[in-house]
């Protein structure tokens, strides 16, 4: 079979990368019981509906597109998938018992990118798995981010987003994996002390991503008006009151313990929820 119809159908990415390997010419039939699970894997999490329509169109049609595989560096008798896990899954789901593939000879980083490629030309990765195979290419095999950028075909600050977001708690980051937070969501939390509060209430509101800007600029205190000095159970109780209605609150209190207590709010609407508070408390 002529190599240039496997590159066409495999796309810009993964069809320059397969001309730098030695691939067989001839695409390989495999038993799926042969094929392994690839180690660079970035994606972890398969949406279940696109599986089972990738699924029902390979029980009526089969495998269009090739998996790409390389022998495995574990057992001589297997073969470690490079691009293509999700055809395995959705082919292991019709019924099939083997599968074409194209047997290639690449190192660890070639690996890696194969897969890196494939996903995200098929946009196939949520913020976090792409994020984390950036970061692969970075801290395994001393990519910095303008490689990563030119590599990938993406700007060197889309690069840089997504690895911020790698910052982000873990329960934030599961928030932003099961795509209850857009990347957009996310980008707005990096940098915020009190993110996990901030992210369930927009999952809770089901805030846009506009919507979400607006409500978390209450919660950037400016540097200049942090008191260093302020005794620590007074900033527990400010950041207390903070999370429990969703406001900047100043506690200025004075040696003879009296003072004053400041909510700041931006918006006719958070006046109001002062004065509900208040009232019915008190």
């Amino acid at each position: 079979m002529d190599t240039n119809k496997i590159k066409k159908g495999l796309g810009r990415g993964l069809s320059s990368l397969i001309g730098e390997t030695k691939a067989e010419i001839n695409i390989n039939k495999v038993s799926i019981s042969d094929l392994v699970s690839n180690k660079f894997q970035p994606r972890k999490i398969f949406d279940e509906e696109s599986l089972q329509d990738l699924t029902n169109s390979i029980k009526q049609r089969g495998i269009i597109q090739p998996i790409i595989v390389r022998k495995s560096s574990n057992d001589s008798s297997k073969y470690e998938i490079i691009a293509g896990e999700r055809r395995l899954l959705a082919a292991q789901k019709a019924g099939l018992h083997d599968v074409p593939v194209v047997i290639t000879d690449v190192d660890d980083l070639k690996s890696l990118e194969f897969a890196i490629v494939e996903n995200v030309q098929r946009n196939d990765l949520n913020a976090i798995e792409e994020a984390r195979g950036y970061q692969r290419l970075i801290e395994e095999f001393s990519y910095d981010q303008e490689k990563v950028a030119e590599f990938i075909g993406k700007s060197r600050s889309h690069i840089a987003n997504f690895l911020r977001l790698l910052s982000l708690p873990d329960t934030v980051l599961k928030l932003i994996e099961t795509k209850k937070l857009t990347p957009g969501h996310a980008k707005i939390l990096v940098g915020l002390n009190n993110v996990e509060f901030v992210a369930n209430k927009i999952v809770e509101k089901n805030l846009s991503v506009r919507q979400a800007e607006n409500f978390v600029k209450i919660f950037k205190v400016k540097k200049k008006s942090f008191d260093s000095s302020k005794d620590s159970n007074i900033q527990s109780l400010e950041l207390s009151i903070k999370q429990k209605i969703g406001l900047n609150v100043l506690i200025k209190n004075k040696k003879n313990n009296s003072g004053s207590i400041i909510f700041e709010y931006k918006e006719i609407d958070q006046l109001n929820k002062i004065i509900e508070i208040i009232k019915s408390n008190y």
